[in-house]
């Protein structure tokens, strides 16, 4: 995710045209985007943005997908009011940008939503989702705060960390057979560390034909050959929290 001329292909796919269901809150010193299940069961679940911020139509679906399915949903700005990376940005200066926005330096903003959370929307039980930057994200809470039931790394770089083993919680890795910065190699490197050290549940999924952004940034009417890898992949998400959380 560093030096390539184009570093991070989340803009493959589509901007999905979606108001959302939710409402935007304030949590300490930071915003975010909450959405309520039908009926409260004590379970939510953060949303970790990519690298196009808290504001995206399609992580607020996901959110609200995920909320419809009887979680408390938050997506919460991790970038703190700094501007999010624009599709039209010039992807030279991407390494500096993404510099300032380091996906394991979260722990203040993931501290204020666990409050909020267990505060104020009285969760019990909590997980969490992120997609690309976010995927990052999860793959670091889920080895650092022990008090998340799961959590669902989604197209989520590996190749920029050596500790990606030592979980504290299950988590699911979702990723795409054709992703530009994710190689397969780093995908087996993970699969083969995991497997030799890790003491918790864990999976590890790659879509065939997929790319990066699949399960977030492709329409409901996307190509028919993709859809079936979409909808799986989504169910296969809610699947792990259903177990989990």
């Amino acid at each position: 995710m560093a030096n390539e001329a184009h570093p991070c292909p989340c803009d493959i796919g589509h901007r999905i045209e979606y108001g959302g269901m939710g409402r935007e809150v304030q949590v300490e010193h930071i915003q975010a985007y909450v959405t309520k299940p039908p009926f409260d069961t004590g379970k939510a679940v953060i949303v970790i943005q990519d690298i196009f911020g808290w504001q995206l139509p399609n992580t607020r679906y996901m959110a609200d997908m995920i909320a419809g399915n009887g979680y408390t949903t938050i997506v919460p700005d991790f970038f703190v009011g700094q501007e999010p990376w624009h599709p039209s940005g010039d992807w030279s200066t991407f390494p500096e940008w993404l510099k300032t926005r380091d996906a394991r330096k979260i722990d203040k903003e993931v501290d204020a939503v666990l409050k909020y959370l267990k505060q104020q929307c009285h969760a019990q039980k909590i997980g969490a989702v992120g997609f690309c930057w976010g995927g990052v994200a999860v793959h670091h809470v889920m080895m650092k705060y022990p008090e998340f039931r799961a959590g669902v790394s989604v197209y989520g770089i590996v190749k920029d960390s050596e500790d990606v083993h030592s979980l504290k919680n299950p988590t699911l890795f979702i990723f795409a057979e054709n992703d530009a910065v994710i190689p397969l190699e780093q995908v087996s490197l993970l699969t083969q560390k995991l497997k030799k050290h890790c003491k918790v549940e864990y999976q590890i999924k790659t879509f065939s034909g997929q790319t990066h952004g699949f399960v977030h940034r492709k329409r409901e009417d996307c190509s028919a050959e993709d859809k079936p890898y979409i909808d799986e992949a989504r169910r296969n998400l809610l699947e792990w929290l259903h177990k989990y959380v």
